[in-house]
């Protein structure tokens, strides 16, 4: 005989499996209704109920449906934010909120979205059409959209939370001595100027070989920065800001000097060397702009005269990095030691030795300086000894005739 199995609950197992039907009827209802406005294909039809309240259904029949992309085939981008941000190219919509927000339009002008697409300068993923993965962070994924969300998260100093964008404008215009409306980029490039980062690093082909070459250092690699002694977040961003504040903080051995640089000030020093990477940059994008760094007929006189001058011995020796000998004419931008030009007077009144022994058998700082950064032999310390009694003996001279002027 057919033996049957029987609930050992009868009448009580229907009242349950119906809760469990509602239960997944509601919670499919929940996830169809979050899901489809996310797609999309809810932002295109938001848009065109917009234009059809605004200009009537005529004009919204015009808007255009389904997936669109920009391909700027210089940059071998493909763009597919203007699937979402319908309303980039319309006027009407400058209040609206995101993504059907007009485009400011001076900035398109030179800047046409069929040529430069929308990610060479806002960055984030363009081939993505879901919000999280288009704008970011993503994880993996190194370029999130550069906007106000991205400034809040770092904190950036000042009125304009989306000035991190200007890493991304100044791969372009990284040759600009100044860029409209890029003031964080300036602040860094002024500081890069007058704090004569060149007498360290090559920066564009150009400056000392102390420290490494920042030509490119935007190419670094998140991973291929110790973060082992950064605290918050670890990111490149973060970890420059941090070294400019205090360099040894995060590199011990670091023969870097601390500037005494303020946030502001290592914010738009790490957007800078950020935005210092390979990149290509059509010819037709900047016309006629030289790609290497502008000077003026002063400075290129001034650092001549620096090279070829009485005082060129420190120059080539990198000794002008940290020190100025104003007797000789030479000034370091950097101004971290003292002047050289009293240097026979200071190691006997600070370390009680002449300059001799000191060069000799040197302490401190200057003993890290000369075995690691200026590494001179026996015969060439002589030389430097001979140097320095020669600037003070111009310091002596200048303050007599200074004195007799008097």
């Amino acid at each position: 005989m057919e033996q049957r199995t029987s609930s050992p609950y009868p009448g009580k197992d229907r009242p349950v499996l119906a809760v469990i039907g509602v239960l997944l009827v509601v919670s499919t209802v929940i996830f169809a209704v979050t899901d489809h406005r996310k797609d999309w294909r809810w932002y295109q039809s938001e848009f065109r109920g917009m234009v059809a309240e605004k200009f009537g259904a005529e004009k919204a029949a015009t808007v255009p449906a389904g997936m669109k992309q920009i391909w700027v085939k210089d940059l071998g981008r493909a763009d597919r934010c203007i699937t979402c941000h319908q309303g980039i190219l319309w006027k009407g919509f400058e209040t609206a909120e995101h993504p059907w927000k007009t485009h400011p339009t001076e900035p398109l002008k030179i800047h046409p979205v069929e040529d430069y697409g929308c990610t060479a300068c806002h960055g984030g993923q363009g081939w993505a059409v879901e919000s999280e993965k288009a704008h970011g962070p993503v994880h993996f994924w190194e370029e999130p959209v550069l906007g106000t969300a991205m400034g809040e998260a770092y904190s950036i100093q000042g009125d304009d939370k989306g000035a991190l964008m200007q890493m991304n404008c100044n791969v372009c215009h990284r040759y600009d001595r100044e860029t409209k409306g890029a003031d964080l980029i300036n602040l860094g490039k002024k500081l890069v100027n007058e704090k004569g980062c060149r007498a360290c690093h090559v920066v564009n082909g150009r400056g000392g070989t102390i420290g490494p070459d920042l030509t490119n250092v935007g190419d670094k690699a998140a991973e291929q920065y110790d973060m082992s002694r950064l605290g918050g977040q670890k990111t490149a961003f973060a970890w420059h800001v941090a070294h400019f504040k205090n360099p040894k903080e995060l590199v011990p051995d670091s023969v870097m000097p601390a500037f005494g640089f303020g946030t502001k000030e290592s914010q738009a020093l790490a957007a800078l060397v950020l935005s210092w990477r390979r990149a290509p940059v059509p010819a037709t994008y900047r016309p006629g702009v030289p790609r290497t760094d502008p000077q003026t007929a002063e400075e290129i006189a001034e650092e001549d005269r620096m090279k070829h001058g009485p005082g060129a011995w420190f120059v080539s020796t990198g000794c002008f990095v940290c020190h100025s000998v104003s007797s000789l004419g030479v000034k370091s931008a950097a101004q971290v030691g003292p002047d050289l030009s009293t240097a026979v007077e200071d190691t006997q009144s600070r370390f009680g030795k002449t300059v001799d022994d000191f060069i000799r058998n040197p302490t401190g700082t200057m003993s890290v300086v000369l075995s690691r950064q200026i590494i001179l032999t026996d015969a060439e310390k002589e030389v430097a000894i001979q140097k320095l009694r020669e600037a003070f003996a111009e310091h002596q001279k200048q303050k007599a005739a200074t004195a007799e002027g008097r």
